[in-house]
């Protein structure tokens, strides 16, 4: 009967299926304590319109990105067009 490095029951150097259980219990339990505590936040777009929590239309921001010079005249006329 051999036993250690050879056995036919196991993978091999005795390990056995029961740490990788062990593994997927200890990263299911760290997955089920981020989602109790509720620091899971989804993410929101900066520029889309359900993300503006001041009250500014998308209309206010893109007149505001045309004030700071981040879009020209051309793109403002287009994407004021766009958005009416």
């Amino acid at each position: 009967m051999m036993h250690g490095f050879g056995n036919m029951y196991g993978m091999g150097f005795g390990m056995g299926w029961g740490w990788i259980i062990g593994l997927l219990f200890i990263i299911g339990l760290v997955w089920l304590l981020i989602r109790a505590t509720g620091t899971h936040q989804p993410y929101h777009y900066p520029h889309s319109p359900a993300a503006s929590q001041d009250g500014k239309s998308p209309v206010d921001i893109l007149k505001e990105r045309y004030a700071r010079g981040e879009i020209d005249k051309e793109e403002f006329e287009q994407k004021k067009k766009d958005l009416q």
